[in-house]
């Protein structure tokens, strides 16, 4: 594959060039085949040029000969035009959601599409339990990757860039701080040396900032739409995309929802997962015997697992729990949208599929404290997968970021 090539000097042909190769690498990236023609009415540039340009980027390989035109049902008189096809396989890019508890890694190719899977429990002493040690921790996720690469049968050598998603807050250069919370650190011990070994371009991101940018590719709606997505199990965080764009500031704050433990009715940052099982808990100690189908677990074994499961057959006791959800739901997005003026808040991660009844009530509680009718409250549709496909996006962001400086080797 071609090596790293230095800038053009402004100005010159070979910019000009360059930025011509831009725009059908562009046209092509995880499309269709096309010909030169079809080439020639997306881009405005001449035959001549396609021609050359796609010869170059079959040699980069980005790009292959496929089946003609005739073979291809297009043409039944005349020369059969070359058609040309983009190589989602031309490198691979892993994305990994390094969570608290469990650590899942895909494999995907150019256009997106999961290739291999794996995941490894990374806290298995229980919920309660200390994180990881560094060392241990990268080892789990490195392991992780292996596995995941193992299913999919590829090597290191196929892979082009790994993205780490983290429950932490993480700065433009991959670091999360070391202050005020020890945890942060803990979640991310320096994984941004992780791809160094096998050469692999690295980047790690809060998961949450992620799990907003998987939900811009199902976006079905006006680009400049600017909605909010809240990572919510044990810990919440937040993504923030504005007019179509993620957020991000150089210390990598944006979205870190501490300020909670000083908003009245939410005093915490503890996730909707957290509170349905702390409540559910709380409630049966003082209520042991208490009858409905939560009253059948105990409070050491009670899960917000039970607590939805119950409120879906109609409990009592987890029908208030989800009251009380949804009240603090509607007042966290008082604080966003109030700030933001935001269209959507999306409830995001595994706990997604059983927030659907909060998101609703927390929609109607709104009104109490805030004038927005337009705003939504919705539960994301992807679930727990929000922050793996997130960091699949950001990684092949990255690969097309770099495409003509690099082949897709390395």
């Amino acid at each position: 594959m071609s090596q790293t090539r230095p800038p053009a000097p402004a100005g010159s042909s070979q910019l000009i060039r360059q930025l011509n190769a831009q725009r059908v690498l562009s046209c092509m990236w995880g499309r269709e085949p096309s010909t030169a023609t079809e080439l020639m009415h997306a881009t405005g540039l001449t035959r001549a040029t396609i021609l050359t340009l796609c010869r170059e980027l079959t040699e980069q390989g980005w790009l292959e000969v496929s089946e003609n035109s005739r073979q291809a049902g297009q043409y039944t008189k005349g020369r059969p035009a070359l058609r040309y096809a983009f190589r989602e396989d031309a490198c691979h890019v892993i994305g990994v959601d390094a969570g608290l508890h469990q650590v899942t890694a895909a494999v995907a190719n150019l256009r997106g599409v999961e290739v291999g899977c794996a995941t490894r429990e990374s806290n298995p002493q229980g919920s309660d339990a200390p994180p990881q040690p560094a060392q241990e921790r990268r080892r789990t996720i490195l392991d992780t990757v292996d596995a995941a690469l193992a299913q999919a049968g590829l090597a290191h050598a196929d892979v082009a860039c790994l993205v780490i998603a983290v429950p932490a807050p993480v700065d433009s250069s991959g670091h999360s701080p070391k202050g005020l919370n020890p945890f942060w650190s803990l979640m991310n011990p320096e994984l941004i040396s992780l791809g160094a070994e096998h050469g692999w371009d690295c980047a790690v991101d809060n998961d949450a900032n992620l799990a907003a940018l998987a939900e811009l590719d199902l976006q079905s709606s006006s680009l400049h739409d600017s909605f909010a997505v809240i990572l919510s199990g044990e810990r919440l965080g937040a993504g923030i995309v504005m007019e179509g764009r993620l957020l991000h500031q150089p210390r990598g704050g944006i979205g870190e929802l501490g300020m909670l433990d000083l908003v009245h009715g939410v005093e915490s940052a503890n996730g909707l997962g957290w509170w349905a099982r702390h409540l559910a808990r709380e409630a049966l100690q003082k209520t042991p015997e208490l009858a409905g189908p939560l009253g059948e677990v105990t409070a050491e074994a009670v899960t917000s697992e039970h607590v939805f499961a119950a409120a879906a057959q109609g409990d009592p006791l987890a029908r208030e729990i989800i009251d009380q959800l949804a009240d603090r739901l509607a007042r966290i997005c008082v604080v966003l949208s109030g700030l933001l003026d935001l269209d959507r808040i999306l409830v995001s991660g595994a706990i997604a599929p059983a927030l659907t009844d909060v998101a609703a009530l927390a929609k109607q509680k709104l009104a109490q404290y805030l004038y927005a009718p337009w705003l939504q409250i919705e539960a994301s549709t992807l679930g727990a997968d929000a922050v793996r496909r997130g960091a699949i996006r950001l990684a092949v962001d990255r690969i097309q970021d770099r495409a003509l400086n690099s082949g897709p080797g390395h």
